[in-house]
C-alpha cells in the first residue's frame, strides 16, 4: 500500500495477520481472533456472542513472533546469570527495553531472490553469505553505520492462505519438505555487524535458516543487533534511498513483539 504524506510515499511493509495466513512460527501458539461484543447477537466459534451496548471488539491470541515483529535479545540470549550458552547482560533486555531508534534507519535493500532457486537438500536454506553482502556494496557502496539492511528474498510471495502457504514455513521446518527460505549464515551477520548495522530485517519467516536457525540469532541478538522478520513487499524499494521504521507493540517483559513496518521514500 503506497500513501503519501508529507511530501514522502509511505510504503507498508507489514503482512496482514490472520489465522488463514502462516502468520504464526509453525512450532508456536497459532494466531486467533474472536468476536467479544457485537451490534447482534452471533453464533461465534467461541459461542454464543451478545452485545451488552453498541460497539463492538474482539479479542486476539498471539505469539509474540506472530506476523512482521522483532526479536529482542532475550529471544535467543539467557540473563547472565543463568550459566545457560550464550548468556550475557543482553540477555535482561526485553523488548520493551529496545531504544526505537534501533529499529529504524536510512534502509539498504539487498536482492537475493535468485537464492530462492537454488538447489538445496529438502528442509534447508540457502544461505545469504557475506560474499552476497560484499558483491552488493561493490555496485552500491559500504554500508554504513546505523543502516538497516533488509534482505530481499522474495519468499513473501508463499505468504497466502491455504496448502501453498504452507511453503511458507511448515513444510520445510516442521515436515522437511521443499527448500527453505534463503537466510543469512553466520558470516554475513557478523559483516553487517562490523559495519555498524544495528537492525536486520527479511521478507522471510526468520533470519534463522530453516534447518539451522539458532547461531545467526546468537551471534547478532548478543551483540545487540536487532532482527525484524516476516516483512513484505520490499520489491518496492530501491537499493538505497528508503527510511525504514519499525514500531513493535510495547508489552512488559516482552522477548519482542508485532508491529507495523514502514518505509518512507521522499518524493523529490
Amino acid at each position: 500500500m503506497r500513501k503519501v504524506f508529507n511530501g514522502c510515499t509511505v510504503i507498508d511493509l507489514s503482512v496482514t495477520v490472520s489465522d488463514t495466513l502462516p502468520s504464526g512460527w509453525p512450532t508456536h501458539m497459532p494466531f486467533q481472533a474472536k468476536v467479544w461484543n457485537y451490534y447482534v447477537p452471533l453464533n461465534e466459534r467461541q459461542g454464543h456472542v451478545r452485545s451488552e451496548a453498541p460497539y463492538q471488539t474482539r479479542f486476539w491470541i498471539i505469539d509474540e513472533h506472530c506476523g512482521t515483529h522483532f526479536d529482542a535479545p532475550t529471544h535467543f540470549v539467557a540473563p547472565a546469570d543463568s550459566g545457560i550458552p550464550w548468556a550475557g547482560e543482553l540477555g535482561s533486555q526485553t523488548g520493551e527495553q529496545v531504544p526505537l531508534q534501533d529499529l529504524m534507519g536510512p534502509a539498504v535493500r539487498i536482492d537475493v531472490t535468485h537464492l530462492a532457486n537454488e538447489s538445496v537438500p529438502a528442509g534447508e536454506s540457502p544461505w545469504i553469505t557475506a560474499e552476497h553482502i560484499k558483491a552488493w556494496e561493490s555496485r552500491y557502496g559500504v554500508i554504513e553505520p546505523g543502516t538497516v539492511v533488509l534482505l530481499h528474498t522474495g519468499w513473501d510471495r508463499y505468504y497466502v492462505p491455504g496448502p501453498e502457504g504452507e511453503k511458507y514455513a511448515k513444510r520445510p521446518l516442521v515436515h522437511g519438505e521443499g527448500k527453505g527460505w534463503p537466510a543469512p549464515d553466520v558470516s554475513a551477520v557478523l559483516h553487517l555487524y562490523e559495519r555498524g548495522v544495528k537492525c536486520l530485517a527479511i521478507d522471510a519467516p526468520s533470519i534463522g535458516a530453516a534447518h539451522d536457525g539458532a547461531p545467526v540469532h546468537q551471534e547478532g541478538l548478543s551483540r545487540g543487533m536487532r532482527y525484524v522478520e516476516m516483512l513484505t513487499g520490499l520489491e518496492k524499494l530501491p537499493p538505497r534511498g528508503a527510511w525504514f521504521i519499525f514500531l513493535p507493540v510495547k508489552v512488559e517483559g516482552s522477548t519482542g513483539g508485532p508491529g507495523r513496518a514502514i518505509a518512507l521514500l521522499s518524493e523529490q
